[in-house]
């Protein structure tokens, strides 16, 4: 239903799993996601970082915060997250790209930094255009998302 965008369907599936067991790790998990695609940020991120602090071993709530955080800017944020997923499953490839596209971020903006400090940075100004480049257009030509999101339930 989620990926259908049928949000009101999905709201209620997960509204009655919740009602019968307000603890359901799938349940608030899929509860985020949804609150994530209906673009109420703060909500998602809300639920979030409670599995998180219920069950820090579930890497997938880790990394969708870290997706939040990365369309907010707040790279450092996102870093630290995707870090504590992959410390709990280190075999977590989205983890593992969303990191990648993360630091890939970061560079850029230190990249931006250097050459504002020194407009005659070639090696600088290189590299920017080159971490600009890889997020302009993916292989298919459409312009790819900072981070990926995992729409896969987490499991207790």
């Amino acid at each position: 239903m989620i990926r259908e965008g049928q949000y009101g369907a999905a709201k209620s599936q997960i509204q009655a799993v919740l009602a019968s067991d307000a603890k359901n790790p799938q349940a608030r998990f899929l509860q985020g996601v949804v609150e994530t695609d209906e673009g109420k940020i703060d909500d998602a991120m809300a639920t979030f970082q409670g599995l998180i602090e219920e069950y820090p071993e579930l890497p997938e709530p880790h990394n969708n915060l870290a997706v939040l955080f990365a369309r907010k800017g707040q790279y450092e944020n996102a870093k630290r997250a995707l870090e504590l997923a992959l410390a709990s499953r280190p075999d977590y490839a989205i983890a593992h790209e969303n990191l990648g596209d993360v630091y890939a971020r970061l560079a850029s903006a230190e990249y931006d930094r250097a050459l504002g400090i020194d407009q005659t940075n070639k090696s600088a100004r290189t590299k920017l255009a080159l971490v600009r480049e890889l997020f302009a257009v993916d292989a298919s030509g459409a312009k790819p998302k900072p981070v990926s999101s995992s729409a896969a339930a987490p499991k207790p």
